[in-house]
């Protein structure tokens, strides 16, 4: 079943309404006007407008209750208690723009809304992890358990939730143990393996897929984990005809210190005791156009911040998409690693 079954217009008739509750086998229904969640209507609702009012005409929008218990992504794991206590069968699960990306009921069934980013991801995989030794003397850095699963593995169920199944990892380091990995365990994607057999960078790395990339692709540093809407991220950088979009992070700092600016003639100007600075960072992720790929240099190592400095020279259009510090983990340093595990452990 899909979570559309469960989403019905304000404007249908309560009739349709009943037998969409029939289709679906549940008791609950919620309810769109121009697509967005506004209300819920059950056949609860339903039988006590029959008797109460007799109107067999009446649209959806006369009986729903316009109120209704919903909770947001971050609240999804106390969603069974939740129906427990307000005494309901079912309840959606919102994002940040009240968009149902999530149907949970009470018999501990859950649905979820299709995605369709069919779109190859390429996931950087070759770094030498020096940052985690010593974890890195051991496995590379993409098997480096997050919990029970690898962080490249925690990065490519997310996109495949959005329907994405083409990925390809570029390895260099340790490389026969990240394809033993993939190789061993059940999936329903394809890994594709592209040898670096000597360091490129972030973006040279690039150039060992011509010929296998001719459509927009997601590219990521392997020791990141964006917890955004990807397709929302994909629409954007489409809309506003972006060769290439950064996804870049809020990041507030706290300086422990007080700050003191000191004028030209040596005397104090300004004192901040202890100031917030607040700016955005690149995440590592990005959405890429083809383009890029077929105009890169073969074997040339290259960061990919510095191919976008090259086409900001050359007039292209690179752009920005920002997304809140809290939906962006990353692994890169110990103690970052140390948090991503405590977070994602809080959300199973």
């Amino acid at each position: 079943m899909d979570i559309k079954d469960f989403l019905i217009d304000e404007n249908v008739a309560m009739i349709d309404a009943m037998h969409q509750l029939d289709k679906v086998s549940k008791k609950v229904l919620f309810v769109t006007k121009e697509n967005k969640f506004i209300a819920s209507i059950t056949d609860g609702d339903i039988r006590r407008w029959i008797l109460k009012k007799g109107n067999l005409d009446a649209k959806v929008k006369d009986i729903a209750n316009y109120n209704p218990k919903y909770l947001v992504e971050s609240e999804k794991k106390l969603a069974k208690d939740f129906m427990k206590k307000h005494f309901i069968e079912g309840l959606p699960i919102l994002n940040e723009n009240k968009d149902i990306v999530s149907v949970v009921l009470l018999n501990d069934e859950e649905y979820d809304i299709k995605r369709e980013l069919s779109i190859p991801i390429v996931i950087m995989a070759g770094g030498l992890g020096t940052r985690l030794y010593p974890y890195t003397k051991i496995l590379p850095k993409p098997l480096i358990p997050i919990g029970e699963i690898p962080i490249v593995e925690h990065i490519i169920n997310r996109f495949n939730k959005y329907g994405s199944n083409e990925f390809y990892l570029v390895v260099n380091h340790k490389k026969n143990m990240i394809k033993a990995y993939f190789n061993e365990i059940e999936k329903n994607y394809t890994v594709n393996y592209v040898d670096e057999d000597i360091p490129l960078g972030t973006g040279g790395g690039l150039s060992l897929l011509k010929g296998k990339i001719n459509s927009t692709f997601i590219l990521s540093n392997c020791d990141i984990l964006i917890e955004d809407d990807y397709e929302k991220i994909f629409k954007f950088h489409k809309d506003n005809n972006n060769l290439i979009t950064m996804v870049c992070s809020l990041k507030t700092i706290r300086i422990p210190y007080g700050v003191v600016e000191i004028s030209k003639n040596g005397e104090i100007e300004e004192m901040k005791e202890k100031p917030i600075l607040s700016f955005f960072t690149n995440t590592g992720m990005y959405i890429v156009e083809p383009k890029v790929i077929k105009e890169l240099n073969e074997n040339e190592f290259i960061g990919f911040p510095d191919i976008i400095e090259k086409y900001k020279r050359y007039g292209e259009k690179v752009g920005v998409y920002p997304i809140s510090e809290n939906n962006w983990l990353d692994m890169g340093q110990i103690d970052e690693m140390e948090e991503m595990r405590r977070r994602l452990e809080k959300d199973e």
